[in-house]
C-alpha cells in the first residue's frame, strides 16, 4: 500500500508500506479521506513543533475516513462495507489517568502520527489501515467520506467547549479563525452561544468565520479598536477560545473579559507573558484544553444528524500522488482553509 511518510522538514516522500495483520477486535479500512492539520503542516515545514522533533520516518495523519474492506474475530458491531470515521486517539485504559476518565491525558498514548515517543507512533495517511474496532464510528448514508473527515478536527473543539462549561446564552470570542478557530465557532453555535464575535489578522478565514456562524469578525491587524471597544465596564465576553497561539491575542482577549469569565486555550504558541493583576482583579479562569476522546463519537453524531454543517470549511482535496501540493497549499492561510487528501 502506499502512505504519506514524513523524513525531515520538507522531505515528504509516498512510500511502499506493508499492510499490518487483521486481529481480534480489529477491521481493515481501506482510508479515503485525509486532513491536513496543523501538526501535519509542522512536521513538513518545520521537522516538529516545540522540543517534539521527527527522529525516524513516520506516517502523518490522524483526520481520517473511509470504508471497512475486512473485519476479525469477535467484531459484530461493523460489516464490509460500513463507512466509518476513524478516531487517532488509542489510550491504554489502563494507567492512572485513564482510569480517571481523563483517556486524553494517558500516559501510554498511541495518537496516529506522533513524534513524541520513540519509536514515532505511525500515522493514518496510508490506503489500508488496521484499527481497533471501538475506534470506528459509522457515517451516515447521506454524508460524504470528506465531511466524516471532519470529526478528528471538530471533536478538538467540543472537549474546548466541555472544558468552557454551559454556553447557553453566554457572549463568545474566538481568536485565530484557522480551522479549529472555525470549528470553534460551530461549535460553539451548537452549544447555545448567544453571540460570537471573531477575530483575525486575515480577511480571507474571517469571512469564513461569517460563513459559518460568527455574529461580528474583526481584522484586529487593520482595526483592533474594534475589539478594545469590548473593554468598557470591565470587559463583554463570558468565554474566550483563543485559537491561535498568539500572545498578543491572549491578552487582547483578558482585557475585553468580563469577571469571572473564563479563557480556553486551544491555540499551541511559545511562552507568553499575562498581565497577572488582570488576571486576579476579574477573577478570570484560564483553562487548557488537550486533544479528545469520547467527544470523537459526539462529533460523528452531530455530523450525520447534520445538525452542524462543515461543507464549507472544505477547500479542496488532491489526489495522494500530489500531497507535496497539497501540504503547501494547506500552509496558504489565505486560500486554504481546510485541506484534505484523497487515497
Amino acid at each position: 500500500m502506499k502512505a504519506v511518510v514524513i523524513h525531515a522538514a520538507k522531505d515528504l516522500r509516498i512510500e511502499d508500506r506493508e499492510l499490518e495483520t487483521l486481529g481480534k477486535g480489529q477491521v481493515e479500512v481501506a482510508i479515503e479521506a485525509g486532513g491536513i492539520c496543523g501538526s501535519d503542516l509542522h512536521y513538513y515545514n518545520h521537522g516538529g513543533f516545540g522540543t517534539v522533533r521527527v527522529r525516524e520516518p513516520m506516517i502523518l495523519g490522524h483526520e481520517v475516513a473511509g470504508t471497512i474492506k475486512a473485519v476479525g474475530e469477535g467484531v459484530s458491531h461493523l460489516v464490509t462495507g460500513d463507512r466509518v470515521a476513524v478516531s487517532p486517539s488509542r489510550p491504554c485504559n489502563a494507567c492512572d489517568y485513564c482510569l480517571k476518565g481523563q483517556q486524553n491525558q494517558c500516559v501510554n498514548m498511541r495518537f496516529y502520527g506522533s513524534a513524541m515517543p520513540m519509536p514515532h507512533i505511525q500515522g493514518a495517511f496510508r490506503q489500508r489501515l488496521i484499527a481497533e474496532d471501538w475506534q470506528c464510528h459509522k457515517v451516515a448514508d447521506d454524508i460524504s467520506i470528506n465531511e466524516a473527515a471532519f470529526a478528528e478536527p471538530f471533536a478538538v473543539t467540543l472537549h474546548a467547549v466541555n472544558r468552557a462549561g454551559s454556553l447557553a446564552g453566554k457572549r463568545v470570542l474566538v481568536t485565530g479563525c484557522g480551522p479549529i478557530g472555525a470549528l470553534s465557532i460551530i461549535a460553539a453555535r451548537a452549544h447555545g452561544a448567544r453571540e460570537i464575535v471573531a477575530t483575525d489578522v486575515m480577511d480571507a478565514v474571517l469571512k469564513k468565520a461569517g460563513e459559518v456562524g460568527a455574529d461580528r469578525t474583526i481584522n484586529v491587524a487593520n482595526a483592533p479598536e474594534e475589539l478594545s471597544s469590548y473593554s468598557a465596564n470591565k470587559g463583554y465576553f463570558d468565554v474566550h477560545f483563543e485559537a491561535s497561539g498568539n500572545g498578543s491575542a491572549v491578552r487582547s482577549g483578558l482585557e475585553v473579559l468580563k469577571p469571572r469569565a473564563t479563557l480556553v486555550q486551544l491555540g499551541l504558541g511559545g511562552d507568553v507573558s499575562i498581565p497577572q493583576n488582570m488576571v486576579v482583579a476579574k477573577e478570570i479562569e484560564i483553562r487548557g484544553t488537550f486533544r479528545f476522546h469520547e467527544e470523537f463519537g459526539v462529533a460523528v453524531d452531530l455530523i450525520n444528524s447534520r445538525r452542524v454543517d462543515l461543507r464549507a470549511l472544505l477547500s479542496g482535496i488532491y489526489p495522494l500522488v500530489d500531497a507535496i501540493q497539497a501540504f503547501e497549499a494547506a500552509g496558504d492561510r489565505s486560500k486554504s482553509m481546510k485541506v484534505q487528501l484523497a487515497f
